[in-house]
């Protein structure tokens, strides 16, 4: 009976690192497509700083756009989340994208090596439950006995 209840702790560990693991996935995307934004904005800002006048497309909304013209007015209006927004130069707006890409790459980081903790966990217990799994197995038990 003691290995039925260390399997099925090692079985219940494995399902919450699973979640944990799904989680980081899901933030790790979720930074990752920031930080793409972020390259956009920087390349946008090198394009407009260098003309007098950009043609751009839009949007509208409902996945629809229309051409328009920017002036290179050196100011971008840029949020700051909740709502709010302020206007900075481009070389501060540069300067803010800059520091954006490093504070997400770092958080991506740290969730990199945070998912591979958790996969060397993972990779740790799983032959623990299939070794449980199998001697119980041949001592005639049913290893998923009330699992």
């Amino acid at each position: 009976m003691e290995d039925q209840q260390k399997l099925q702790q090692i079985l219940s560990q494995l399902e919450a690192y699973k979640a944990q693991s799904e989680l980081y996935k899901q933030q790790i995307d979720a930074i990752q497509a920031s930080i793409a934004e972020v390259k956009v904005l920087e390349s946008t800002l090198d394009d407009i700083a260098k003309k007098d006048t950009v043609e751009t497309l839009v949007p509208i909304g409902a996945g629809s756009f229309i051409k328009a013209e920017i002036k290179n007015e050196d100011n971008v209006v840029m949020s700051l989340g909740s709502g709010v927004a302020v206007t900075k130069t481009f070389d501060e707006a540069k300067v803010t994208a800059e520091n954006q890409k490093k504070e997400l790459q770092d958080n991506l980081d740290k969730l990199l090596k945070d998912l591979q903790q958790i996969t060397d966990i993972v990779a740790q217990l799983s032959p623990q439950a299939e070794a449980l799994m199998q001697k119980m197995q041949a001592q005639g038990m049913n290893p998923m006995a009330g699992y």
